[in-house]
């Protein structure tokens, strides 16, 4: 069986990272890039032998390229603080590795919105590409919405990936403020312009996309608040852009 290294990005991720790294302590190397962790993160991950490297920022795909070109092995499984390998994923991965007949393999993911697991709402399954060879491919280097690019076959894994995506309401909420900005920023950058449909139809879409075309329905009270709370991020994202724009 090829051997397969686990690659991880963190900052100040001392609440999530132990279980992170308990579920992939049978990967054959733990690589963990920090970028200024000042709580007791790097000590955790001293403490399951992980290979930790002090990096500047770069940006999410940069980030997660540069700490995969470290590995010793050419298979990276490619996982955030906050996601947990389950045993179910660990013994599909190990088939993969044996057989080697693919290129890289997509991951499903069930995500957390604190404690429940939402199955709607686009939510599921989710899948990603994170398990692959370096040879093969490696991340776009986007600063938001990284994805692996691959050359040559890929596979889709039945198991998940387990993904604690945010504890609540006030978590999304601050973390929408950040990640709005790098879209925009993203945006700004490629050129892109807004004007206001991009204002109000696009947020509009958005509920109405998670809510009816994703079943959103289905999760009750909490269909309504994911719906109406990424309604808002896609608002915050294009407010920016206008912003960044100059235009009033």
């Amino acid at each position: 069986m090829q051997k397969v290294s686990a690659t991880i990005i963190t900052l100040n991720e001392e609440k999530n990272i132990r279980a992170c790294l308990e579920s992939v302590k049978w990967a054959d190397e733990i690589l963990v890039s920090d970028s200024g962790s000042n709580d007791k993160t790097v000590e955790i991950c001293k403490e399951y032998d992980a290979r930790v490297f002090f990096d500047a920022w770069l940006g999410f795909g940069k980030q997660k390229n540069l700490i995969a070109g470290r590995a010793k092995n050419n298979w990276i499984l490619n996982i955030d603080a906050d996601e947990r390998v389950t045993p179910d994923l660990k013994v599909e991965i190990e088939m993969v590795l044996n057989r080697g007949e693919y290129e890289g393999c997509y991951i499903p993911r069930k995500n957390f919105f604190g404690d429940r697991w939402i199955r709607h709402c686009g939510w599921y399954p989710d899948y990603n590409l994170r398990l692959y060879r370096k040879d093969k491919g490696k991340f776009n280097e986007c600063d938001v919405h990284e994805a692996v690019r691959i050359e040559g076959s890929m596979g889709y894994l039945k198991a998940p990936l387990e993904h604690y995506t945010y504890k609540d309401i006030g978590d999304y909420l601050r973390r929408m403020d950040r990640y709005s900005t790098l879209a925009a920023e993203e945006m700004f950058k490629n050129g892109k312009n807004t004007g206001v449909l991009d204002l109000t139809f696009r947020p509009c879409f958005t509920f109405l996309k998670m809510f009816f075309l994703q079943k959103g329905f289905l999760e009750g009270y909490m269909g309504v608040i994911l719906s109406g709370l990424y309604s808002a991020y896609t608002f915050s994202k294009y407010a920016k852009l206008r912003e960044m724009s100059g235009k009033k």
